[in-house]
């Protein structure tokens, strides 16, 4: 949410990068929030004289392909006067995440618990436990996404980013930055006290969850900018061609826009287009087929607006 950028662990450099962000921010008040945060399957089916000879070839979208070579001899037969030519069928793209057939019910989904996707938390509730750390991070850096100061974010979130960042790029041309993504208990505690040092608590809790009631603490919540088109961790990002590409196909990657506009009364805080939690795409699809705009309304959870 609305963290300045940090490192992918709460270490020394990390924890000084947010304080940094944070910094930079306090002379515009509006904006003091966080900143600077596909395989290819080929089937070819050769026909000489009366036998046949397959080839198969798969290969994976990473590239990563092995591929089998199957000798065969067969008796010539004899030659027709026009023989008819194989189509070979074009490449596919490897397929985004998508949804089962059958959505469940929000009533099915597991909130509760902090190593669930699903899981909720707001200023009504909070981890549980408070300390919770992801045992399965991964670092951007890892898997070849950018992302200011090397952030990481759960297995499955992550290979979703890359996935979704991928897509940008193929169709519209866009270079995404996931700028803010786990931290832990320590540095949501420096971060919050930092805010409420710089605009007291009331505004403090507008735009920073406290320390055990932070999506960003789940490993679910990526910050996401546009590389080039500014406005990084402002409201002014959903204007941009990232934002706006984001706002109108998140969804298909397992992602939901957490804290749209106009909707403070029910999450607690302000309008962040480029906040992204990952709820998987069952979830996100769901959510999209209702029409709802928050993941409270979605639930049937209460509004959050405070503690």
């Amino acid at each position: 949410m609305t963290e300045e950028q940090q490192a992918q662990t709460p270490d020394d450099e990390g924890r000084r990068a947010e304080r940094d962000g944070r910094t930079k921010r306090r002379a515009s008040p509006r904006v003091r929030r966080n900143r600077k945060i596909a395989a290819a399957a080929l089937a070819v089916v050769v026909l000489l004289g009366g036998g046949f000879i397959y080839w198969a070839v798969t290969a994976a979208s990473n590239g990563d392909a092995n591929v089998p070579t199957i000798a065969s001899t067969s008796t010539p037969a004899t030659p027709t006067s026009t023989p008819t030519p194989t189509q070979t069928p074009e490449p596919t793209q490897t397929a985004e995440p998508t949804p089962t057939e059958t959505q469940p019910p929000a009533s099915a989904l597991n909130i509760t618990d902090p190593n669930s996707v699903t899981v909720l938390v707001n200023k009504k509730t909070p981890l549980a436990p408070a300390d919770y750390a992801p045992a399965d991070l991964v670092a951007m850096s890892d898997i070849g996404v950018p992302s200011a100061n090397g952030h990481s974010l759960r297995s499955e979130a992550a290979t979703a980013v890359q996935t979704m960042f991928a897509a940008a790029s193929a169709e519209a041309g866009l270079t995404l930055d996931m700028t803010s993504g786990y931290r832990d208990y320590g540095l949501q505690t420096e971060l919050y006290n930092g805010y409420v040092a710089d605009l007291g608590q009331e505004a403090a809790d507008l735009t920073s969850a406290r320390p055990g009631y932070s999506e960003h603490q789940t490993g679910l919540a990526a910050d996401i900018s546009s590389q080039g088109e500014g406005c990084v961790l402002e409201q002014c990002f959903a204007a941009t061609a990232g934002g706006q590409w984001l706002a109108a196909n998140a969804h298909r990657f397992g992602f939901i826009l957490r804290f749209p506009d106009g909707a403070t009364a029910t999450t607690g805080y302000e309008f962040e287009p480029w906040h992204y939690r990952y709820v998987g795409t069952d979830t996100s699809a769901a959510m999209q087929a209702a029409g709802v705009t928050t993941y409270e309304e979605f639930l049937g959870a209460p509004a959050a607006p405070g503690y």
